[in-house]
């Protein structure tokens, strides 16, 4: 009963965000993240309608695709991505949100699966500078688009932050904007291949002024599952 009433609530919280700023609530895509929830858990929360989850870790994921692989899941992978593990990633997932170098990209592109089916990828920025998260500066992203765009098999969809944590949610506005102005550069230089249509960003803690800010994809694990250890 707790977790249906959790997801009703998120659910609840991201319409009103939407209404907030002109937006309808099916423009927003909820990624439940589903770290260290056992695959029974998971398969509740599909019962109560949630279709996209995110997984912080391969073999994690790799676990749960195997006990759900009865259920219709869009899997995204929200965490970092060690080079070695690319093609189990590309195996598994259906969207890579952390996308920071062109050796990343080339070793997702060369892992491609014979289906013919191209993976959704996200260029991971750290706007905050902070040296313990992964990402490309903002310097560094206009040249990693041109350079991901030129994969066949790799559809850039758009951009991925996780700003500095605040107390407060609303410090975290100016970062939010950031993304989607760098954005909005982006697409206004018309490279071939790269569309700015998703900016994933906002967590539990701030997902209603990321969705205020122009968030297509929000990442909520806690407000949905509980505190995990």
């Amino acid at each position: 009963m707790e977790l249906q009433e959790n997801i009703a609530w998120v659910q609840e919280r991201i319409a009103a965000a939407c209404n907030r700023s002109g937006r309808r609530a099916e423009e927003v895509k909820l990624v439940a993240v589903s770290k260290k929830v056992t695959p029974e858990i998971i398969r509740r929360a599909y019962d109560e309608g949630l279709r996209d989850f995110g997984e912080n870790r391969v073999q994690e994921a790799g676990e749960k695709r195997t006990a759900l692989s009865d259920l219709t899941v869009t899997w995204h992978l929200i965490g970092h991505l060690q080079t070695n593990k690319a093609r189990m990633a590309r195996e598994l997932f259906h969207w890579v949100h952390s996308i920071d170098s062109l050796r990343l990209a080339a070793k997702l592109d060369k892992a491609a699966v014979c289906s013919g089916d191209r993976l959704q990828v996200l260029l991971e920025v750290n706007l905050g500078g902070e040296a313990a998260k992964s990402g490309a500066s903002e310097k560094e992203v206009m040249e990693l688009v041109g350079q991901v765009s030129q994969f066949e098999t790799l559809e850039l969809r758009g951009l991925m932050t996780i700003p500095p944590f605040f107390e407060d949610p609303a410090s975290a506005r100016p970062f939010f904007r950031r993304l989607r102005e760098l954005s909005e550069k982006i697409e206004s230089a018309h490279l071939p291949n790269v569309s700015m249509k998703d900016l994933s960003m906002g967590m539990s803690h701030d997902f209603e002024v990321a969705i205020e800010e122009g968030a297509t994809v929000v990442r909520v694990g806690t407000a949905i599952f509980g505190k995990r250890q």
